[in-house]
């Protein structure tokens, strides 16, 4: 009885020990012991036209196919009436007008009386009650004698909204006529209705409606809550195109930024490439109309505060398709266009694309400072490409950075190859990508700790925890994801001399036209939000600093080993130290910061949580805060923060060093 109670006495004490070592586990800040600037583009965003992100997306157009060179040319459109052969024709004028060859031409008159158009939108048109719509058209015209009706309508015919519009001048030219109304309910799906009163005939192109509340209130312009989602984050850069978007299943379908600019009635539609790659997900009517273009990216990036990074086909297709190639002897109209992005981007009004970006609207330069060559492309055929690229790039524009690709994955013989070369080639910048299962993200957070601090930086330019497997239709933006990827960024922040830049992939999708998850910004017609990993990447971006200091924990980085992952920042221009610590596990652990330095810490700190006990929890149209961050006060004594880390937790600390506190 005697040895029992020993027994017990000593497996009592020796928890109460292991308790006690616990509780005085220390994680050992010195703010002044800086090892790293931060970048001001650190934490960024990544567009692509993937997931009706674009067309259907931020673009804020609500007539798919508005000038019918889709290819079924009324594919969206539905006609309904009564009608004669030749009432609606669809014609070509492909000599004349490359850009825009097709345009539908509209008689009335005799028996009929009410053919009608129907437009299906993308998914079905969002209205809300109260907002104006703007609907706009280009129309030719001999003489006078039809009106037109336009509505919204919902499923059961109900009008939601409407207008007429009387085209006025019969003069046999193109011309634009515009004209608003404003909706009386709030619909999900409602579609667009054009019928035609009189006799006569007239020709109509590009029919176009737009709600009132975009963007900035520009017309023609982007979806104002989804860019608002993108402002909130305070994003250092945008990349753009893409993306597989940028190489094209072949090169004809490739990304071509110059026939994206000018009037949005002469940019070339094309199909989008994401348009039949998945056998689940096929979208026959997914196109690339590119009212979204060039100008319009530099403009969101411009507007957002972030810095612009266009990536540019360096001659070659998307190797996964078609893997098609330009000659090298043939390559120089593809370096030509490169060089002519930065005087469009740069030039003055009075260098020829100077003048156009000048036309457009901006005679002010966006400053360009950054300008990726390929993307995901990989082998021998690409670094033989960018060598031409880089030589022309540099001696004209010796300050423009250059992104490089590292390939699609980030291990394996393509990325050695790359690594290596770039390497020897000394690139600027190389781009890695990973789309890996949540444990890899855990296991690689030390990924940087050994990398050379002297030689080219990395973008980690695409990167996404995959719940299921990479591009699965089962993925999901759930917790064990998002803080699995939270706990990875600590060791790009600590890395910050090495990782110059960083973004999810993809940025959008639409929750009845999407291709690929997870993703980070999920929409329908009327609604947005933000996922878990949307909240570890703002909390990133907007709590950056402006240099790394020194966090450690037993004298070691804090990279997973006692079960936590950490790192910290100072910023210099308020004076703050921004901590972040996440638990990935499922037990609650305690720690002890202690901030070293002469730096008298403020009484109180600020905790941000961002904390679930369910690692499967996600976000929803009908709870979109269902994972979002939290705050709270901290007691600080003798620059001392005692903390209790919960499981499944991100924890960001905001200390002010100046003592006066954290408001």
């Amino acid at each position: 009885m005697k040895f029992k109670q020993f027994a017990i006495a000593a497996i009592t004490a020796l928890c109460a020990l292991q308790v006690q070592a616990q509780k005085s586990r220390t994680i050992i800040i010195d703010p002044g012991k800086q090892t790293a600037k931060v970048q001001p583009e650190m934490w960024g965003v990544f567009f692509e036209d993937i997931n009706m992100g674009a067309d259907g997306g931020i673009y804020a157009e609500l007539i798919k196919n508005r000038s019918f060179e889709f290819y079924k040319p009324l594919m969206g459109w539905k006609v309904e009436g009564k009608r004669i052969e030749g009432d609606l024709l669809v014609l070509n004028r492909q000599e004349s007008k490359s850009s825009n060859p097709r345009y539908i031409r509209i008689k009335t008159g005799g028996k009929q009386t009410d053919l009608a158009l129907y437009n299906e939108g993308f998914k079905g048109i969002g209205v809300k009650k109260g907002l104006e719509y703007d609907f706009s058209v280009m129309y030719r015209q001999q003489q006078k004698g039809l009106k037109l009706h336009l509505a919204l309508v919902d499923s059961t015919g109900k009008l939601l909204g409407q207008a007429e519009l009387v085209p006025e001048k019969p003069d046999s030219q193109w011309q634009s006529q515009h004209v608003s109304f404003k909706s009386t309910e709030t619909v999900q799906k409602a579609s667009f209705k054009i019928w035609f009163e009189g006799e006569g005939a007239i020709d109509l192109d590009m029919i176009s409606l737009f709600p009132g509340d975009t963007w900035k209130n520009r017309k023609g312009g982007l979806r104002g809550d989804m860019v608002q989602l993108l402002a909130d984050m305070k994003p250092g850069f945008v990349r753009f195109p893409g993306g597989c978007i940028v190489e094209g299943h072949d090169l004809s379908t490739r990304y071509q930024w110059k026939k994206t600019i000018g009037p949005v009635a002469d940019r070339e539609v094309i199909i989008n490439r994401w348009n039949t790659e998945f056998a689940h997900r096929p979208s026959p009517d997914y196109y690339q109309t590119f009212g979204l273009g060039f100008y319009e990216y530099f403009q969101l990036a411009e507007d957002i505060g972030a810095t612009a990074l266009p990536i540019l086909n360096c001659g070659m297709a998307c190797q996964f398709n078609t893997a098609e190639l330009v000659p090298l002897d043939e390559l120089d109209p593809y370096i030509q266009d490169a060089l002519d992005l930065v005087e469009f981007a740069n030039g003055a009004v009075n260098t020829p694309w100077g003048k156009v970006r000048a036309e457009m609207g901006h005679p002010e330069p966006f400053n360009l400072k950054m300008l990726g060559v390929g993307n995901e492309n990989w082998g021998p055929q690409y670094l033989e490409r960018l060598e031409l690229f880089t030589k022309a790039l540099k001696s004209k524009y010796p300050d423009i950075l250059l992104v490089n690709s590292s390939g699609t994955d980030p291990d394996g013989e393509r990325f050695d190859l790359l690594n290596t070369s770039l390497r020897k080639m000394k690139a600027d910048i190389i781009d890695e990508h990973y789309y890996r299962s949540p444990d890899w993200f855990l296991k690689n957070a030390n990924r940087y700790d050994n990398y050379d601090r002297k030689g080219s930086k990395v973008f980690a330019g695409e990167y996404a925890a995959q719940s299921k497997a990479i591009a699965s239709p089962g993925n999901q933006n759930n917790w064990e994801c998002a803080i699995a990827e939270a706990a990875f960024l600590t060791g790009l922040e600590r890395n910050a001399d090495v990782v110059h830049m960083a973004s999810y992939a993809p940025l959008f999708a639409h929750a009845e036209g999407w291709q690929w998850t997870p993703d980070m910004i999920w929409v329908d017609n009327l609604n947005v939000y933000g996922t878990p990993n949307y909240y570890v990447q703002k909390l990133y971006s907007l709590y950056k600093g402006t240099d790394v200091v020194s966090i450690l924990e037993d004298n070691k980085f804090i990279s997973g080993q006692q079960g936590i992952y950490a790192s910290a920042v100072t910023d210099s221009r308020t004076g703050e130290l921004i901590i972040k610590i996440i638990n990935p596990g499922k037990e609650t652990l305690s720690r002890e910061i202690q901030i070293k330095g002469g730096s008298k810490a403020a009484a109180t700190a600020q905790l941000i949580l961002l904390q679930n006990n369910n690692p499967g929890a996600v976000n929803t149209f009908d709870n979109a805060v269902n994972v979002s961050p939290e705050t709270s006060p901290l007691t600080v004594k003798n620059n001392k923060v005692s903390l209790e880390l919960k499981p499944y937790s991100f924890n960001l600390i905001r200390v002010d060093l100046k003592g006066k506190g954290i408001l």
